[in-house]
């Protein structure tokens, strides 16, 4: 994903601070998705897997045994 490089181009704090839209231009991106990107760079679906990736790696090392049935379970008891 090329939108955390435009971010950082675009920083008031860059060496050589370049327009978001040149730099999707430059870069074959479209303006729109950048933006909406920008306002909110994590989704509610990426934060969500995120905490169920969690929940099953904090799971895991108490009980390796138990197998993905076990990870299964403890998934859907932290929902």
């Amino acid at each position: 994903m090329m939108y955390p490089l435009v971010r950082e181009l675009a920083a008031a704090a860059a060496p050589y601070r370049v327009p978001v839209a040149v730099t999707c231009r430059v870069l074959g991106l479209a303006r729109q998705p950048c933006y909406r990107w920008l306002t909110r760079p994590v989704t509610d679906a990426e934060l969500a897997e995120a905490y169920r990736a969690n929940a099953l790696f904090d799971a895991h090392p108490d009980d390796p045994e138990f197998g993905h049935r076990f990870l299964l379970d403890e998934a859907r008891a932290r929902r």
